[in-house]
């Protein structure tokens, strides 16, 4: 069994989150623009701010749900569920998300600082479990039931013999599998399963910008990333219902009453209980580098190389023995949480260019695009195997001064993941999107300004569908995500 990860609720990669502040949910378009803001974006840019101190606070708050209807042969034996599909729905929720960016800029030089959620950033929780949970529990029982109560029949139907007036030892004999022959089935099960995954990537990053040129700038800088995750889960209250069927041979027991040649019955049995409590912390160094170039008062274009971040993850693990068993096997999927491992989780490396065009000073346009390369990030289990080319994306945004007072922006975005049918599972999935973001910027002073901003995401849906022994599993993925966030400007 595993458990589900608390889910990127914000723009970006498989493990990254491009969005920083709240500027960029009304302007997604920042690769290539100039201002406090975009400093995460386009370091290098920040050379171009003017002299002195500059500070933005912000807070973002994010709802998210990730819903997976799974359908499955077994299903409909749930005795409180009797479908062949279940729907199973992920509240993924973080009402406060904070970063903090700080600028220092005096003649060619600029020293810059941002604080934030580079990863993760909340909490997802199934309050029934998985499909691929319940999917797996199901498929055991089935498998299970014949050979369990078989071994247990022998002794039933010999005791119901000796209860009808057959001698003991004669009982004994007749219901022995040499004698007699037996069949049994799951006719039903039941389960209380819950699970919650939390995921946070703290990143610190600090770097210096030189203009070399009156329009022309780099950036060199250093992001350390610190994560902490947390996964909790439990299967309880199992019981596997049953029905079974024997055969004794009539004519040895002729003369004795009730005894027919055979007969059924019902019964039930209690399944191992699961549960798992995993922390699991890490940490990870990510170089990067960057480059603008302000050709004139109308274009400006930028670029920016983030390298790849090994993170290695410890467990520490509490477990009940049923789950330390299973996570002792390396092909088991709970294996990842066995307590002490360490479990490869790199962020990929990205590659950002921006434009910015100004036809006016009042209009503001600009776009960008972004490669993760995802198949080079290094994933437990060798999941990157499993991408079938590197997450891409585009944006473009405008931005409108109405008047001294206040700024009107939208902006536009395109995400295209490179997910393979055996990288989807509902432990963690990704779809491709498109989002659309807008909001104002109010400027009471040239000191000081708000950012108001808001973003949806349009999701598709996948289905997927594994074959098992018993039937096919199909996953159907959809998700559904708002963020609201509003930022403090400071230019001192």
């Amino acid at each position: 069994m595993a458990l589900a990860a608390a889910g990127n609720a914000f723009a970006g990669g498989l493990l990254t989150n491009t969005n920083q502040n709240a500027a960029f949910l009304r302007n997604m378009a920042q690769d290539g623009t100039i201002t406090l803001t975009s400093i995460y974006a386009n370091p290098a840019g920040g050379a171009f701010l003017s002299p002195g101190w500059h500070l933005s606070i912000n807070s973002q708050t994010a709802i998210q749900e990730r819903n997976i209807s799974t359908t499955f042969p077994l299903f409909q034996l749930n005795k409180d569920n009797p479908s062949q599909t279940h729907e199973f729905k992920g509240d993924a929720q973080a009402p406060i998300i904070p970063s903090v960016t700080l600028s220092y800029n005096r003649d060619k030089w600029s020293l810059s600082a941002h604080f934030g959620l580079v990863g993760g950033g909340g909490k997802c929780e199934f309050y029934d479990g998985l499909g691929s949970f319940e999917a797996l529990y199901s498929g055991s029982l089935y498998r299970q039931i014949p050979g369990l109560v078989n071994a247990q029949l022998p002794g039933i139907v010999a005791s119901g013999l000796a209860a009808n007036g057959i001698p003991e030892p004669l009982a004994s004999a007749l219901a022995s599998p040499g004698n007699a022959t037996y069949g049994s089935r799951l006719t039903g099960y039941g389960l209380d399963s819950y699970m919650r995954g939390r995921s946070y990537y703290f990143g610190l990053q600090v770097g210096g910008t030189y203009k070399f040129l009156a329009g022309l700038a780099g950036y060199v800088g250093l992001r350390g990333v610190y994560a902490t995750c947390n996964y909790l889960g439990y299967v309880q209250d199992v019981v596997a219902r049953y029905a079974y069927q024997y055969s004794v041979p009539a004519d040895a027991a002729s003369g004795f009453p009730g005894t027919d040649g055979g007969g059924t019955g019902e019964g039930s049995l209690s399944g191992n209980m699961l549960s798992l409590n995993c922390d699991q912390t890490g940490f990870g160094v990510t170089p990067i580098v960057g480059i603008d170039w302000e050709i004139n008062k109308h274009w400006n274009v930028a670029a920016k190389y983030e390298c790849p971040t090994v993170m290695k993850l410890r467990n520490k693990s509490q477990m009940n023995n049923f789950a330390k068993s299973q996570a002792a096997d390396p092909e088991n999927v709970l294996s990842q949480f066995e307590d002490g491992k360490r479990v490869r989780e790199d962020i990929p490396g990205i590659l950002t260019l921006g434009v910015q065009y100004s036809p006016v000073s009042e209009v503001r346009l600009s776009g960008g695009f972004h490669e993760y390369f995802d198949k080079a990030a290094e994933k437990y289990g060798g999941k990157q195997n499993d991408i079938s080319h590197n997450t891409c994306e585009f944006n473009f945004g405008a931005e409108y001064d109405v008047c001294r007072l206040i700024t009107v922006s939208a902006s536009w975005q395109t995400t295209q993941y490179g997910l393979s049918d055996n990288y989807m599972n509902d432990l963690s999935f990704n779809l491709s999107n498109h989002m659309i973001g807008g909001g104002v910027r109010i400027h009471p002073s040239k000191y000081f300004n708000i950012d108001l901003g808001y973003m949806h995401t349009f999701y598709g849906s996948r289905d997927v569908v594994t074959p098992t022994s018993i039937g096919d599993k199909t996953d159907h993925y959809v998700r559904k995500n708002d963020v609201v966030g509003i930022g403090f400007n400071l230019y001192m």
